[in-house]
């Protein structure tokens, strides 16, 4: 059982660090982010820190249009897998389809860490198997969690951004010009 703490015969399992992206390249995007996240926070998914929200250009599909992207930090008693459902819930309730892969979507939630636990099922890998190539998902964790320690790589997320070879544009949304997106190099 770990950490797990015994109350009148039941386990209550003890609250898991987790690390959750947001992403949306539809409709109101930032509207549809923070609706997410209200949805989160309703779900037994205590939100603790909020990245600031990245604009970002498709990586894995060119032509669509720029994305929305953000990490949070969450309180969680749900299990992983119970996790990954909530997610998968709360991305139907905002109206998620899924109909083309990497195509255009309202909202995208993806499990990044479980805590440090390393997790290889059918349905579910932590940590997120592409995180280290992303640096629309890096930038945002690195600014709420920079010593964060991958539990595989050992290595801590501003080195896992200084090393990854993804150079895609990546700028603070507020501050950015939509048509100057640019990568850094």
């Amino acid at each position: 059982m770990g950490g797990d703490i015994i109350v009148g015969g039941d386990i209550v399992v003890d609250e898991k660090i987790v690390y959750i992206s947001l992403g949306s390249n539809l409709g109101d995007r930032a509207s549809m982010i923070e609706r997410a996240i209200a949805a989160l926070n309703s779900a037994d998914i205590r939100v603790t820190r909020q990245s600031s929200l990245y604009i970002t250009e498709p990586v894995q599909a060119p032509g669509q249009p720029r994305f929305l992207n953000a990490v949070v930090e969450a309180g969680t008693s749900l299990l992983p897998l119970q996790l990954l459902h909530a997610l998968l819930k709360i991305e139907r309730a905002l109206g998620r389809r899924r109909i083309t892969p990497h195509g255009p979507r309202n909202i995208d939630l993806d499990l990044l860490f479980y805590g440090s636990s390393v997790i290889r099922s059918k349905e579910l890998e932590v940590p997120h198997p592409r995180l280290t190539e992303r640096r629309f998902v890096l930038i945002p964790l690195t600014q709420i969690a920079p010593e964060f320690r991958h539990p595989v790589l050992h290595k801590s997320m501003t080195q896992i951004l200084a090393e990854t070879p993804d150079r895609s544009g990546v700028r603070l949304w507020h501050t950015a010009a939509e048509g100057q997106i640019a990568g850094e190099g």
